[in-house]
């Protein structure tokens, strides 16, 4: 696994980039920076937001300025390499899998449990029956295959509180939508390529709708508004 990169974001975010595309251990190595990041409670950090192969920061310039000529960004870069490293050389090689019990604590990647309740199919789930025909399985079975696995939420997107899940078992890849819906139900469970999801509110979407669940991923009224968080476990029971 290739060394993570800090990249300055205008004046007042930088981006730890620690690989590309979508892995399993670059992921869990970006929450396994996010949740040092958020522990060492760094002065002037405004907002720390993992994703599936970096660590977004925001953070106060002003608190960052020192008596030299450096700039804030390089002195928090400086900071983040070696916390960084700290992490990238931790013995605690469960950083980068998804084992449950690996990355115990409060946190990102606490490994916490959801249980999802799903109706699966017909008005809920359009589009069970072609992931059915794509996998070349009976609907029971890509049922079966959907709420047997453990996921894990690799990072929220796309809209608030949408979860990217990882661990959607290899026969039930499939490609997007060729022509994206404009209107997806709220609560509707979905597969986009080698990815789950749950659309958090109605919203245009091109995954493949397979079902539906009555539990609110998202209200602003909450706290925290968003119901599923990086680093969680997830497990989705059909009803």
């Amino acid at each position: 696994m290739n060394s993570p990169r800090i990249e300055a974001l205008g004046d007042g975010a930088l981006l730890i980039q620690c690989g590309a595309g979508i892995d399993a251990g670059v992921n869990a190595q970006a929450l396994a920076i996010a949740r040092a990041i958020e522990t060492a409670k760094l002065p002037g950090i405004l907002d720390i937001a993992p994703a599936y192969a970096s660590v977004c920061l925001r953070y106060e310039p002003h608190a960052w300025i020192g008596a030299d000529v450096q700039s804030p960004f390089a002195r928090l870069a400086q900071r983040l390499s070696t916390l960084v490293e700290d992490v990238a050389s931790s013995p605690v090689r469960g950083y980068y899998s998804l084992s449950p019990d690996a990355v115990g604590g409060e946190g990102w990647g606490e490994g916490e449990l959801l249980e999802i309740p799903v109706i699966y199919g017909g008005e809920s789930g359009p589009d069970l029956d072609e992931v059915a025909a794509h996998a070349g399985l009976m609907r029971e079975a890509v049922i079966e295959l959907h709420s047997g696995a453990e996921y894990r939420v690799a990072m929220l997107g796309f809209t608030p509180g949408f979860p990217y899940l990882l661990g959607l078992p290899d026969a039930l890849h499939m490609p997007r939508r060729a022509t994206p819906r404009t209107r997806v139900p709220a609560g509707s469970v979905a597969i986009g390529g080698a990815q789950t999801g749950v659309y958090p509110r109605e919203t245009p979407g091109g995954w493949h709708l397979i079902g539906r669940t009555p539990l609110h991923l998202f209200d602003p009224a909450r706290d925290p508004p968003a119901l599923l968080k990086p680093g969680m476990r997830v497990k989705f029971v059909a009803q």
